[in-house]
């Protein structure tokens, strides 16, 4: 059964603004990665699962509860962090975190000091005197004190400097081991992809193409540069991989082929006299530009 569900949802603001029709199924445990650029319709989506819109059509649901008519019960159950966070200027982080923790009857904030230490910040500041940062920090920690065996992120790393970027995509990573059920949103290829077992893009608000991770990874073709001494190893690489770009004058080759040809060219080169051979990887943003590089209506 899937812990995140919607179906054919649908919110049009007019002009080409909203969602429109995406369907996702996450299953419990796994996380699944939303990506697109700002304006795709990600946070729209989030708000739904958190019952702070009202389907236009199709539905939203997380364990099987309507998040709209039993949004009271969802928002007990998940972890939410929003794409753009508003807090009170005239709190302390600290007295922040506690009025929340009070509001979802917390007793034990053993949890809450560990991540404040882990993201090594002092909460007992006033909010208005943070950087976005340290206000993206406090966010976090309301996400996961609790300890939520679903979360709902969106654009969670949004303001981390590179070394906590990363302390967060540990704290992600021990979450997932858990069996927590992961809906991650977010336009940083690296973060998608070292962390999300699916991934979904979004285009217009419109669900465009879904990815498994894994295959995305192991299928993902890799581009060779090469020079050759004469045509010989040329006409040789050729005979094998007639789809390599091949330059007769300057002896060089591009070649692009996936991970489970890579011994066939290991085969081929070893009877090739190389004067160099250089490997670009292609990524998970390269994918997702084929999509973005083009046309809207494509």
């Amino acid at each position: 059964m899937s812990v995140i569900t919607l179906e054919n949802l649908t919110k049009d603001f007019g002009n080409g603004r909203g969602i429109f029709d995406v369907s996702i199924a996450v299953r419990k445990g796994e996380c699944y990665g939303f990506l697109g650029p700002n304006g795709a319709g990600k946070s729209t989506t989030m708000r739904h699962l958190m019952g702070f819109y009202q389907p236009q059509s199709g539905k939203a649901m997380i364990e099987g509860l309507d998040c709209w008519g039993d949004q009271k019960h969802i928002q007990q159950k998940v972890g939410y962090l929003p794409g753009e966070i508003a807090f009170p200027e005239d709190m302390t982080g600290k007295s922040y975190i506690r009025m929340i923790a009070k509001m979802r009857g917390m007793k034990d904030f053993s949890y809450e000091k560990e991540l404040e230490d882990f993201f090594e910040i002092n909460p007992a500041i006033e909010l208005k005197r943070m950087s976005k940062g340290m206000k993206q920090k406090i966010g976090i920690i309301l996400s996961f004190m609790h300890k939520p065996e679903i979360l709902l992120l969106d654009e969670p790393s949004s303001g981390l400097d590179p070394l906590m970027q990363n302390k967060f995509i540990d704290l992600m990573d021990q979450f997932k081991k858990a069996g927590t059920t992961i809906l991650l949103s977010s336009h940083m290829f690296e973060e998608v992809e070292r962390t999300c077992d699916r991934i979904g893009i979004i285009k217009n608000g419109k669900m465009i193409r879904e990815v498994d991770a894994k295959e995305l990874r192991h299928s993902r073709l890799k581009t060779f540069r090469m020079e050759c001494e004469d045509e010989t190893d040329l006409e040789r690489i050729l005979g094998k991989f007639p789809e390599a770009e091949c330059n007769m004058t300057t002896h060089s080759v591009i070649l692009s082929l996936p991970d489970s040809r890579i011994n066939d060219l290991i085969a081929v080169l070893a009877g090739c006299k190389l004067r160099f051979l250089k490997e670009e990887k292609h990524t998970l943003e390269e994918y997702f530009m084929q999509f973005y590089g083009g046309d809207a209506n494509d």
